[in-house]
Parts: structure tokens; C-alpha cells; sequence
């Protein structure tokens, strides 16, 4: 998949427009969760995500998402990792 087509993907399912990330070599987030959903397209480099005490690792050309509330640890793999990531907000009803 191409960024442009990631890009009209998620917007065609109401994320916001995708932005650039970039974790550096060492990166490594805690437990947390987020109050969005988040879709992204990892570009190089990877990332582990454990959801759940399961890891799972994304690399370059991997899209991975995550449903907002989901519990989670992250961490940057021996290159680093770059990524397109978009939110989509949660709707209260």
C-alpha cells in the first residue's frame, strides 16, 4: 500500500488526516491507552506493540490498529521505526 492510498483509506473511515512519526533507536512506552483509535503504516524501521501479554511486531509496509481504550506497551526496534499514524475520535452517543 502506498502512503497516498493509506492516507485516503483512513480518511475514507474517519480517522483524521495521517502524520509522521518517527521513534528514535531505545524508544520504549509504558502501559498505556489511548482515548482514540489509531491506524498506522509503518514506513521503515519496527515496532512492537503487547496487547494483552501477546507482542506482536510491525515492519515496514505492516499496517497496524488499535481500537481506542486498548491497553498497550510499544517499543522501537534496533533501527528505529517511522510510521504514518491517523486518530480517529471516540463519539460519545
Amino acid at each position: 500500500m502506498t502512503t497516498d492510498e493509506f492516507e485516503a483509506s483512513v480518511l475514507a473511515e474517519g480517522y483524521s488526516p495521517a502524520v509522521n512519526i518517527e521513534r528514535a533507536v531505545g524508544y520504549s512506552l509504558g502501559e498505556h491507552q489511548h482515548a482514540f483509535g489509531a491506524c498506522a503504516l509503518i514506513l521503515s524501521g519496527d515496532i512492537t506493540l503487547v496487547v494483552d501479554g501477546v507482542a506482536r511486531t510491525y515492519a515496514a509496509g505492516d499496517i497496524f490498529r488499535l481500537p481506542a481504550g486498548t491497553v498497550h506497551l510499544e517499543s522501537a526496534g534496533p533501527a528505529g521505526v517511522a510510521y504514518l499514524s491517523a486518530r480517529r475520535e471516540v463519539v460519545a452517543p
